[in-house]
Parts: structure tokens; C-alpha cells; sequence
């Protein structure tokens, strides 16, 4: 008996992403063109520009020591509970949960694994170049500077460029990078540099980082949103392989259950033992039905009119010895003398 495998919420995810985009004409791809590739050059000297400015102890490290010593906490206070929770915007676990959420939804809807796999590169791409310019840099925080005015660079420390700004850049941006159209793009564009920015600014108040790291870290996320079209091959060759190896899992599970199905019918055999090719194919056997087994009343089988009426007194014929069964030859009886 063959029976359908029943699908699970994995398989039903899959099943969706086989089908056709929704609406294919909206889905805009962004591509390098000149005037992205234009932003980002200038984004790359900005980045430049600030780490060459902090490593000769410019005038940039000096406001970075007048904004520490200003001490913005202390200044407004009553803004404080509202900027602790506010910074959370650019931490990596909270953020990067509830964007994934909505990207799996667009997944869902748009039949494409491209949005999560986008957001995955591009927080591959933010942990490895801020993670290498922070630990190879090396600057201390605020709270642990030694020397007033210096740049406090290689000194083991891990807060240059801010990791909090460019976190709230690459995955509030990515939202803007995967828009639907470029109205969209433009609009949620906006609204992430203005989110990031407020992200940054509260790390300041906090006096967790310079204000140098902030600059710094904005223009580190958003060279990684500028060189995303550059990885969309990549994101694709990544989506194939992913719906590749899925088809042939399906594959090895039809195979794995086709090898435990029952045996078919029974085939003719010849005298010499291979199958007749011209017997006809017989009919699937009926199965079996099992009933109920019949009462049978105990001993013997007799007739009707040789059995003995029985009353709770007991029989109402008395024994004979000389009475014998109806169809029967009477047995012979002794011959007496006389």
C-alpha cells in the first residue's frame, strides 16, 4: 500500500520558493552603476580622511576630548533612560533578529531566498572589515583614555570605528537596498542614515565612544551597503546551491522510500524458471476477510427427529435398548432357544 509523505513546514517553505515571484516587474535589483560607484569612492576617502585625521592627533582628537569632557550625560540627564533604550537600535542581536523576521517574510512572499542570503553576506562582510579595523587599531574608549589629548591608538583597545553606527547602517540599509522600488529605496534610505546617525550620537552621550568612532563607523556600514551589487552573482550561485541541495535531498528521501515498498504482484513462471512473457498479468488479490467463527454445538451432528427433547426434569423418553437411529439397519438380534 502506497502512502503520500506528508509534508512538513520546511517542505512547504521550499514548495513556495519553486513558484514564480509575485511580482516580478517591482523586484529591482541594484546594480553598480557610476553614480553608486561614485558614492562609494567618496565614502572609501571619507573613511580614509577620519583614520588618517585620528592617527597624526588632529583637531578631530581634540573635539573628541572636548566632547568627553562636556560630559553629555551629565548635561541632560532626563533624556537618559529614553537614550538606554534607543542605543539598542544598533546592537547586533536584537537588530538582526527582528530584520530577519521581516526579510523572511519577504522571502515568503517573493518565493526568493534573496533577501536572507543578502542579509547574511552583508553581515558577514560588517563582522569581518569592522572586526579587522577595530582589533587592528586598536583604540581605547572614553572611559579608559590614560593621556588627555592623545589619539590613544594601539593601545588594546576595541572601539574605533563605533561598531554600534555601523550596525544600524548595514542592517537598517539593507531594508532600503531590498525596497520594491526606488521610491521606496530613497525614503527608507533616508530613514536609516537618520537612525544610524541617532544611534551613533547616543553612544556619544553615553560616553561609551568618540565622536570620531561614530563618523568613522557610519562610513564603514555604508561602504558595506555601496558594495553589495558587487556580491549579488554570488548571492544567486548562493541561492541555486541552496535550492540544489534541497532538490536532492528530496531526491535520496523518493529513493530511500521507494526501496521500502511492498512487493508487487506475483509473475508467471515458465518451466525453465523465467518469467512467461505471454501470461496475462493477474488481478490484485481481494483481501482477505476474516468472520466472526459460528457457534457449533458440542458432539456429534445428529438428526432432528433422533434427538431426545430435553426438560429441565430431564428427557421425557424413556431408554430403550432396542431403538436405533432412523436409516440404519437394526442390529441383529440373538436367537433364543426353545
Amino acid at each position: 500500500m502506497r502512502t503520500e509523505r506528508k509534508l512538513t513546514r520546511l517542505d512547504r517553505v521550499f514548495a513556495r520558493l519553486d513558484r514564480e515571484p509575485e511580482r516580478p516587474a517591482l523586484l529591482d535589483v541594484p546594480e553598480m552603476s557610476r553614480h553608486r560607484i561614485a558614492l562609494f569612492a567618496g565614502t572609501l576617502a571619507f573613511y580614509l580622511a577620519i583614520v588618517w585625521a585620528v592617527l597624526i592627533s588632529s583637531w578631530l582628537v581634540r573635539l573628541d576630548w572636548q566632547v568627553m569632557f562636556f560630559r553629555p550625560y551629565q548635561q541632560w540627564p532626563e533624556i537618559h533612560a529614553f537614550v538606554d533604550y534607543y542605543v539598542v537600535l544598533g546592537q547586533r542581536g536584537p537588530t538582526a533578529v527582528m530584520v530577519a523576521a521581516w526579510l523572511g517574510w519577504r522571502s515568503w512572499r517573493q518565493h526568493t531566498l534573496r533577501p536572507l542570503i543578502a542579509l547574511g553576506v552583508s553581515l558577514l562582510l560588517l563582522n569581518v572589515t569592522v572586526g579587522a579595523a577595530k582589533y587592528g587599531m586598536g583604540r581605547l574608549g572614553p572611559h579608559y583614555a590614560t593621556t588627555i589629548g592623545s589619539n590613544e591608538m594601539w593601545l588594546g583597545g576595541d572601539i574605533f570605528p563605533s561598531g554600534h553606527t555601523a550596525n544600524a547602517v548595514v542592517t537598517w540599509g539593507i531594508l532600503a537596498y531590498l525596497a520594491s522600488t526606488p521610491r521606496a529605496r530613497r525614503w527608507l534610505s533616508a530613514l536609516m542614515a537618520v537612525t544610524s546617525l541617532g544611534v551613533g550620537m547616543s553612544t556619544v552621550y553615553l560616553g561609551t565612544h568618540w565622536l570620531s568612532d561614530v563618523l568613522l563607523g557610519w562610513a564603514a556600514g555604508l561602504l558595506i551597503l555601496l558594495a553589495l551589487p558587487w556580491f549579488e552573482p554570488l548571492i544567486t550561485r548562493a541561492e541555486s546551491w541552496i535550492l540544489g541541495l534541497r532538490d536532492r535531498w528530496y531526491a535520496r528521501l523518493r529513493r530511500a522510500g521507494a526501496a521500502t515498498r511492498p512487493v508487487g504482484p506475483p509473475v508467471a513462471v515458465g518451466p525453465s524458471g523465467s518469467a512467461r512473457e505471454d501470461a496475462p498479468p493477474r488481478e490484485p488479490a481481494a483481501p482477505h476477510r476474516t468472520r466472526s467463527p459460528a457457534y457449533l454445538a458440542p458432539g456429534p451432528h445428529t438428526a432432528r427427529s433422533d434427538r431426545t427433547p430435553v426438560t429441565p426434569a430431564g428427557s421425557r423418553r424413556p431408554p430403550h435398548a432396542d431403538r436405533h437411529p432412523r436409516n440404519t439397519a437394526p442390529a441383529a438380534r440373538p436367537l433364543s432357544g426353545g
